[in-house]
């Protein structure tokens, strides 16, 4: 007979348990699926031989980055006309052989002297062509699913951080910074003390 009256309250207890599984788990699962959103892979970085072949046979370092970024753009504009078609793999494809062709500009530009004039201008070239390209590459991303946007924001990203160091390296030579209030100090002269004794005073 005691035990009998404890089995009830164990009996509901155990319904409870279950009735909140019942309702809670479904829940879980559901932000796990919101969660875990499927990503496509990452854009293949690509330089045709042709392309490759057209880079290597410029005649010098200008004709260099202006055959980069003219190839840069078709593969741009390829990416918004996949986009526009609903086409997303190809447009990434795209967008993948912009992204090999201006990191391959970089690393050509650091292997000129960076106190060059002619870098310099080289540099503000590409950063002319990159703040440009940002728009484009923005109204890409806003087009696309997101399994693919991901990747396009990444690239988006990248010509933004490259804009950045265009203008560090044309800029890093020509502004002044101010000294530090204590260099400052150290380098001025020191002053001699302007009161002088009179001749005259004994």
């Amino acid at each position: 007979m005691r035990f009998s009256g404890i089995g009830q309250p164990v009996r509901q207890s155990t319904q409870l348990l279950v009735l909140f599984a019942t309702l809670y788990v479904p829940v879980l699962s559901w932000q796990d699926s919101r969660v875990q959103e499927p990503t496509a892979p990452p854009p293949l970085k690509t330089i045709s031989r042709l392309e490759r072949s057209q880079l290597t046979d410029s005649k010098d370092a200008k004709a260099r980055v202006r055959t980069t970024l003219e190839l840069a753009l078709v593969h741009l504009a390829e990416a918004e006309a996949q986009t526009s078609q609903h086409d997303y793999p190809a447009a990434a494809a795209g967008a993948g052989r912009y992204w090999a062709l201006v990191e391959d500009l970089f690393a050509f530009l650091k292997t000129m002297r960076a106190d060059s004039d002619k870098t310099r201008d080289l540099y503000k070239r590409v950063e002319m062509a990159l703040r440009a390209h940002g728009p484009r590459l923005s109204a890409i991303r806003r087009g696309t699913p997101a399994e693919y946007s991901v990747w396009i924001k990444e690239i988006e990203d990248f010509a933004r951080n490259g804009r950045t160091e265009a203008l560090n390296s044309f800029y890093g030579h020509t502004v002044f910074r101010d000294k530090p209030p204590d260099q400052q100090q150290a380098s001025k002269p020191l002053q001699k003390n302007s009161i002088t004794p009179d001749k005259n005073q004994p």
